[in-house]
């Protein structure tokens, strides 16, 4: 499979297991929330060791579209840069004191995490498909 594609069906699969997860701990099933969350951040990580093999075998690869698009295309993947960095940060230290049983510290990072790694896994699909599958 080639490694961008794979990189792209991470991130939908980490965004789908972050809003079932958001679900489920509003419906109040903690353990099924919990799976969900692990799962997402498994993703994640095979995600982000994926995209590093890649762009250490192929370096960067250049956008070839033209006018609006390129626009677009260059807000979204700033945007989506500079919060991915975020991240695994936001991640660790959500998931730590989740599984540490500190829930109150929990939810008001969370309340953070949630819509960022959100915005950087769907953005992240957004750019394989910009830079894949419209050139």
């Amino acid at each position: 499979m080639h490694l961008p594609t794979l990189n792209a069906i991470l991130n939908a699969t980490a965004a789908s297991l972050l809003v079932i997860g958001w679900f489920l701990i509003r419906g109040g099933n903690r353990s099924a929330h919990r799976a969900a969350m692990l799962a997402a951040f498994a993703c994640s990580c095979a995600f982000l060791v994926s995209y590093l093999v890649y762009h250490f075998q192929v370096g960067s690869v250049a956008y070839t579209g033209q006018g609006l698009l390129r626009r677009v295309y260059f807000t979204v993947l700033i945007t989506h840069t500079v919060l991915a960095a975020a991240v695994p940060i936001l991640a660790i230290v959500t998931l730590t004191r989740a599984l540490r049983g500190r829930f109150e510290a929990h939810r008001r990072i969370a309340r953070w995490t949630l819509p960022i790694w959100l915005y950087v896994s769907v953005t992240g699909v957004v750019v394989y498909w910009m830079l894949y599958r419209m050139g």
